[in-house]
C-alpha cells in the first residue's frame, strides 16, 4: 500500500481488536513549556498534522523529532508512517496490502519498529520490522491476540484479548508471567523504574462523569505492586510525562496528575469546531509538543 501525502494526510482509530467499530481520527499538535509538574498547554498553537477522513492513531515518539503512527488508506488498510518534525516529512515505513500493523513503537535496542499486525488469516500478533528494510520478523508466535505492549529489558509486557483480558511478560521461552487480569487497554512503561503501568478494571469508580479505573504498576524486577489513584472519569488513555506525572484527556481538555494526588489538573482545552474528543496522546520533552488524537465530527469533510 502506499499513501500519497502530497495530496492528503492521514487518520485511524485502533481499539483494541477490529471488531470494535472506528470512527475517523486525526493528528493534532500543540506546543508545550515548562516539565512536569510544571508543563503548561499553549492552547493556542493547537493545529492539525493530519487531516483526512480515513484514520490516524497510536502516535508514538521515537526520538526527539519522529513520531511513528498508523494510518489507514481509503480501503481500510494500515500501515505504518513516520512523519519529521524536523523535515515536515511524513514517509511510509510499510507498505503491507494483505495485512494491517497497529501500535507502531521502537524496541529498546532500536534495531526495530515493533506493532501489532493483524495478519491475512486474521491473527493479531506482535511483530518486528528492521530498521534497515529488512523482512519483518513474528515474536512470541504462541501469543495472541495482542492488542497492546510495552518494553521491558527487551522483553515485551502484551496485552492479551481474553475473558477476561490480561497482561503478561514474556521473561525467556516458554516463561510467560501473568502480572494481572481483566485490564485496560493501556500499558505503558513507568519512565526510569522496572515498572509496567495500566488500566486495572477491577477497581474502578462511578462518577457522574462515568467510571474511572484504577492506575496500577506491577514492578518486574521486584514483583510488587502499587496503585497510582483513579485514571479521568470516561477515559482510558494515559501517558507518563515522567516518572511520577501522568497525563490523561477527556473531552477537548488535558489532564495532568502527580501519582501521589489524588486530582487531576486541568492544562486546557484544543479549541475546535471539526474535531471533539481526544483519545491517545504522545509527548516529547524535547520538542516541547503534545501529539493527540482526535475524533473528527461526522460533518467534517477532507480537506486537500
Amino acid at each position: 500500500m502506499r499513501i500519497n501525502y502530497f495530496i492528503f494526510f492521514l487518520g485511524m482509530l485502533f481499539q483494541c481488536s477490529l471488531l470494535h467499530a472506528q470512527v475517523s481520527t486525526d493528528l493534532w499538535v500543540v506546543d508545550t513549556e515548562g516539565k512536569g509538574g510544571q508543563l503548561k498547554l499553549l492552547s493556542n498553537t493547537a493545529k492539525p498534522l493530519t487531516n483526512r477522513p480515513e484514520y490516524d492513531n497510536q502516535p508514538n515518539f521515537i526520538n526527539d523529532s519522529e513520531v511513528i503512527f498508523s494510518a489507514a488508506d481509503e480501503k481500510g488498510n494500515h500501515d505504518l508512517i513516520l512523519y519529521s518534525f524536523r523535515t515536515g516529512r511524513f514517509t511510509n515505513l510499510t507498505q503491507t496490502p494483505d495485512r494491517s500493523e497497529y501500535s507502531p513503537s521502537l524496541t529498546e535496542c532500536g534495531s526495530y519498529f515493533s506493532a501489532i499486525v493483524v495478519e491475512p488469516d486474521g491473527t493479531q500478533r506482535l511483530w518486528l520490522y528492521p530498521v534497515t528494510g529488512e523482512s519483518p520478523e513474528l515474536l512470541y508466535d504462541d501469543i495472541l491476540p495482542v492488542g497492546y505492549y510495552d518494553w521491558y529489558d527487551g522483553k515485551a509486557a502484551l496485552f492479551v484479548l481474553g475473558e477476561p483480558n490480561s497482561l503478561v511478560y514474556v521473561r525467556g521461552k516458554g516463561m510467560v508471567d501473568t502480572l494481572d487480569t481483566d485490564i485496560g487497554r493501556t500499558v505503558k512503561k513507568r519512565p526510569n523504574t522496572s515498572e509496567i503501568s495500566y488500566l486495572d478494571r477491577k477497581k474502578s469508580i462511578e462518577t457522574v462523569q462515568g467510571i474511572a479505573f484504577g492506575i496500577a504498576s506491577f514492578n518486574l524486577k521486584t514483583g510488587d505492586r502499587k496503585d497510582y489513584g483513579f485514571a479521568v472519569p470516561g477515559s482510558q488513555d494515559f501517558i507518563w510525562i515522567d516518572k511520577n506525572h501522568l497525563l490523561m484527556a477527556k473531552g477537548n481538555e488535558v489532564f495532568s496528575k502527580h501519582i501521589q494526588e489524588k486530582n487531576w489538573q486541568s492544562l486546557g482545552k484544543i479549541e475546535s469546531s471539526s474535531h471533539q474528543g481526544i483519545t491517545r496522546l504522545a509527548y516529547n520533552p524535547d520538542l516541547n509538543k503534545l501529539v493527540l488524537v482526535l475524533n473528527r465530527n461526522k460533518t467534517q469533510k477532507n480537506e486537500p
